[in-house]
């Protein structure tokens, strides 16, 4: 990293110090405890930051915010730890804010289906703490993330064909500013014409435009049945094409994941389950028991037209939970498949009408180039993940991982889609900004971070160059 990036050492001692003297204990400089909070997850460089501290309120990272913008130190928050593009990594120093200690439940208004939660409530935490009163949650990201951490990357998940991704549950957001001041950014109404929609900006903003203290987010009511199964196919394109039809009949599916057949496999070693190694839809209806019924009906029908099936689902919530645990093990799962490699997860999202030639020409890809290397998805809105196995000790092989990685992403944009659907751009994925958005594009996204963070304390080195 150039030099002239990084704050003076002498800066960074004065900062730390500072803090310390304020915030105790609550503020380490402990080598393990800083690699902890920096990039741990798929192949990215570990940069830690020089010092992490533990929050418990808006206020206090007003403080900590303020004392690093007034000498230039960077600021990088940090949620859990499970996004998988660096962003948590501190390529310049600076200082870590955890936030995990700001969880608490702030407030419930189960007559608005919404509540108002601190960022380090994790969705899981959320979903617990809401059980009793008929509501959840919706977005499933897979890991246990928090909260804050899925406002800033915009992560999506198994949920998201009908409850869409966090740009349409969150309300309004607490925010310290680069300049250490706490600023709310819309009332709790369900819509507003009042000014720029200041929301939806921090939203996937990663970290780089403030740090969130406070969300309000939309609630769903808990369906009266939820129904829920498997679906084989002779192959991922007609796999794909089944899902395409489903959306396209407008069936009101709530999830539908695609499992290639080495992932299946993977699945079936972890998971202790005996499906069969075939490509395969893991499906879930929600609605009244007649609604599910007929959705689940429908959807066997069209199955059965590309090839597929028997679709077997059940109403039993005890097999349901087993099934999608182990969807949402799928990642540790296929880490079985090559003993000793690192994993490297990645995800593109394209129009779902191109989703059957993206998968199938990925697949031929993984095949040609000899990479081990499983498929899944959230294919009910065009996206897809692809776990590659590589061995960092052999330079060929992440030659070939790399090769690939950047025929994906080519493959995705030609196809008039994203380089990421949901992961995030963080670090790993910055050199593809420039190819998915125009010059002028770019140009209004630097001018908005240089408007909102002239000293770019704010997480730097992410999403932009």
């Amino acid at each position: 990293m150039p030099d002239e990036m990084s704050p003076p050492r002498p800066a960074v001692a004065l900062v730390t110090r500072e803090l310390g003297s304020y915030f105790g204990e609550r503020l380490s400089t402990n080598q393990t405890l800083r690699r902890q909070h920096a990039h741990t997850l798929t192949w990215g460089e570990n940069q830690p930051p020089d010092a992490v501290v533990f929050v418990q309120s808006a206020q206090e990272v007003a403080r900590v915010v303020t004392l690093c913008t007034e000498h230039g130190v960077p600021v990088i928050p940090y949620g859990t730890g499970t996004s998988l593009e660096g962003h948590v990594n501190a390529p310049f120093g600076g200082i870590c804010i955890d936030l995990g200690q700001m969880n608490r439940v702030v407030a419930v208004h189960a007559e608005d289906l919404d509540c108002v939660v601190e960022p380090g409530v994790t969705r899981k935490a959320l979903n617990d703490f809401l059980r009793d009163t008929g509501l959840f949650f919706p977005i499933d990201p897979g890991a246990d993330a928090s909260l804050g951490g899925m406002i800033s990357t915009r992560a999506s998940g198994t949920n998201a064909v009908r409850y869409g991704t966090m740009k349409d549950n969150v309300l309004s957001l607490e925010v310290v500013t680069p300049q250490g001041e706490i600023i709310r950014t819309a009332r709790r109404a369900k819509k507003s014409s009042a000014g720029y929609d200041l929301t939806r900006l921090f939203v996937g903003a990663e970290g780089t435009l403030g740090v969130i203290t406070q969300a309000t987010l939309k609630l769903q009511g808990i369906p009266e049945a939820i129904a829920g199964g498997i679906c084989p196919f002779p192959s991922v394109e007609a796999a794909c094409n089944a899902t395409i039809l489903t959306i396209q009949s407008g069936i009101p599916v709530a999830r539908i994941e695609l499992l290639d057949a080495l992932q299946v496999k993977a699945v079936n070693l972890h998971s202790k389950l005996g499906l069969t190694e075939t490509p395969m839809l893991l499906l879930e209806f929600h609605g009244t028991e007649a609604s599910v019924k007929e959705q689940s009906a429908r959807f066997g029908e069209i199955a059965g037209e590309l090839g597929g099936g028997p679709f077997s689902w059940t109403v039993k919530p005890e097999e349901r939970s087993r099934l999608w645990q182990a969807r949402h093990d799928a990642y540790w799962a296929g880490l079985a498949l090559r003993p000793g490699a690192k994993a490297v997860a990645t995800d593109v999202c394209v129009p779902i009408s191109r989703l059957a030639d993206c998968v199938t020409q990925t697949q031929a890809d993984i095949e040609r180039t000899g990479l081990i290397a499983p498929i899944l998805g959230h294919v009910g809105d065009g996206n897809f993940h692809v776990t590659l196995l590589v061995d960092m000790d052999d330079p060929a092989d992440i030659a070939r991982v790399e090769g690939f990685l950047h025929r994906l992403v080519q493959r995705g944009l030609a196809m008039e889609g994203t380089c990421t659907g949901e992961h995030g751009i963080g670090q790993l994925k910055r050199k593809y900004m420039r190819e998915e958005h125009d010059a002028g594009a770019l140009a209004l996204m630097r001018a908005i971070k240089t408007a909102f963070d002239p000293k770019g304390i704010m997480n730097p080195g992410k999403v932009l160059d």
